[in-house]
């Protein structure tokens, strides 16, 4: 698309943008004289959807009028309630069912996988981490060093970036693997950077670190609802995500979690058990003894809360019906545009650390901002235009294909601009 910097170019491209309605289906915030927020923050929390109060209505009349027996006389009944999630985020990750389940929180959920997946031995035990990975997912992995006996500092292995650059570089993963691949138990990646927004090759650093008999996981947290991940056809052995970004499910809801399809029938996989992910059909015998699941259910321990599955529920029913080949070719535009209208800035304080391929970036900018502070993003802020401050000098800023427009990045970069 050839970019024009003009608010009448932004108008023309929302007039024929065919997923410009959606916009409608989500609360916007206001300001106190009722405008519409600027929001570029979908990265950190996506917004509602109007649809999620009918959602978790149905399932609070239910419990008022049904109490216990909602679990089989509800509407949608609670029993098997996770299941109405199942296909649907499937589809938004590009996994099979069967690989797939929504439970607990996402650094749980990685906790979880790494009990049965980490199985370090005396000479195979070291986890590799991109440097700058969420802080979650590093205190993660050097818990689970510690717990397994090995140090938390000299055997957690860092990718980083070649010297004088931001982003990651998938020959000095290989690297890192021809020197130390036989003492590498697990590759911990997050697939779309929270930093710098790079989305990295999946299915490269699957085969990578599989061809040094490594396992392979990925935390999907700035990917799902975002990016394309592919996960099956990726050949990563599991992966997990939050839903309260990019897929809107509200804040600290519910995660996804993925197992290859490789994994679904190893019954041996070592794991921790609960009484949900106990074969269904003798589950509530009670005295049976523990009969594990095939497939990603298999990693359940307890029943769902149905409150939060009914938000996360209402946002997948927009993404099934749009699709994410949609979104993608929209987000790629959208984002496309922000990128060309930062570059007209023509300043030499302001550089985009994402990658400038759409094929290695979601639809998160990473705008670093030359000798600023915390107080640029507070004058955003008086602007009412919220974006994500992260240090020493970089503002987040994500246009999400749902909810966001043209004249939103427009509006967006003219008043970044008077404030450079």
């Amino acid at each position: 698309m050839k970019y024009q910097n003009n608010l009448e170019f932004a108008k023309q491209q929302d007039k024929e943008d065919a997923l410009a309605s959606l916009r409608n289906q989500f609360h916007i915030p206001k300001d106190k004289n009722g405008n519409d927020w600027l929001y570029f923050t979908g990265n950190s929390l996506g917004l509602q959807p109007k649809a999620t109060k009918e959602y978790i209505n149905q399932e609070l009349e239910d419990w008022a009028n049904l109490g216990v027996e909602g679990h089989f006389e509800a509407k949608n009944p609670w029993l098997n309630y996770h299941e109405l999630l199942t296909d649907k985020m499937a589809k938004v990750v590009g996994a099979k069912p069967v690989e797939v389940v929504v439970m607990n929180t996402l650094t749980t959920n990685l906790h979880l996988l790494m009990v049965s997946f980490y199985r370090p031995t005396k000479t195979k035990y070291k986890i590799i981490i991109e440097s700058d990975a969420f802080p979650s997912d590093r205190y993660a992995v050097q818990s689970q060093l510690k717990f397994h006996g090995f140090d938390e500092e000299t055997d957690l292995i860092e990718w980083k970036p070649r010297e004088g650059e931001t982003l990651l570089n998938i020959e000095d993963l290989e690297t890192i693997l021809e020197f130390e691949g036989d003492e590498v138990a697990l590759l911990l990646i997050g697939g779309v950077n929270y930093y710098t927004g790079q989305f990295l090759d999946l299915e490269r650093i699957a085969q990578i670190g599989h061809a040094k008999d490594c396992i392979v996981g990925i935390d999907l947290a700035h990917g799902a609802g975002n990016i394309q991940p592919n996960l099956h056809n990726s050949g990563v052995d599991f992966a997990a995500w939050c839903t309260y970004k990019y897929l809107n499910s509200g804040p600290g809801s519910l995660a996804g979690l993925f197992v290859h399809e490789k994994h679904a029938k190893n019954k041996k996989l070592p794991r921790f058990a609960g009484w949900w992910n106990h074969n269904k059909e003798t589950r509530f015998n009670m005295r049976m003894p523990f009969d594990v699941m095939e497939g990603a259910e298999g990693w359940q321990l307890s029943n769902p809360p149905i409150l939060s599955m009914a938000a996360i529920l209402a946002s997948l029913d927009i993404f099934d019906k749009v699709g994410m080949d949609a979104l993608r070719e929209k987000s790629e535009k959208l984002t496309g545009y922000f990128e060309f209208l930062i570059n007209e800035i023509g300043s030499d304080n302001i550089k985009i650390i994402t990658p400038s391929k759409p094929k290695e970036r979601g639809c998160q900018l990473s705008i670093q901002v030359k000798n600023a502070d915390k107080s640029l993003h507070k004058k955003l802020i008086e602007k009412h235009l919220i974006t994500d401050w992260r240090e020493p000098d970089v503002i987040r800023c994500a246009p999400t294909p749902l909810y966001n427009t043209f004249e939103d990045v427009y509006q967006m970069v003219s008043i970044l601009k008077e404030l450079l």
